[in-house]
């Protein structure tokens, strides 16, 4: 795997220290058990480790309920129309 692929990766999935934190388990196998009980979504790799997405779970922990709508940020204009 290259350099950029590794860094990529790493920024836009969560690391196994994060899964940790938020399931409360360091044992894959019950990481997999909390996230699944409790809705979330995951890959597995193929070590059977469980993979978050960043956004994804941004979203989650933040109480949205995380769509391919809602993962891509809205496009911003500068609307003046109402300025009198």
């Amino acid at each position: 795997m290259s350099k950029w692929q590794g860094d990529n990766v790493q920024t836009e999935t969560l690391t196994e220290e994060e899964v940790a934190a938020i399931t409360g388990y360091q044992l894959p196998h019950k990481q997999i058990h909390w996230l699944a009980s409790n809705g979330w979504q995951y890959v597995l790799t193929g070590a059977r480790r469980p993979v978050v997405g960043r956004i994804y779970a941004r979203l989650k922990l933040a109480g949205v309920k995380p769509t391919a709508s809602s993962a891509v940020a809205e496009t911003w204009t500068f609307d003046l129309s109402r300025v009198v």
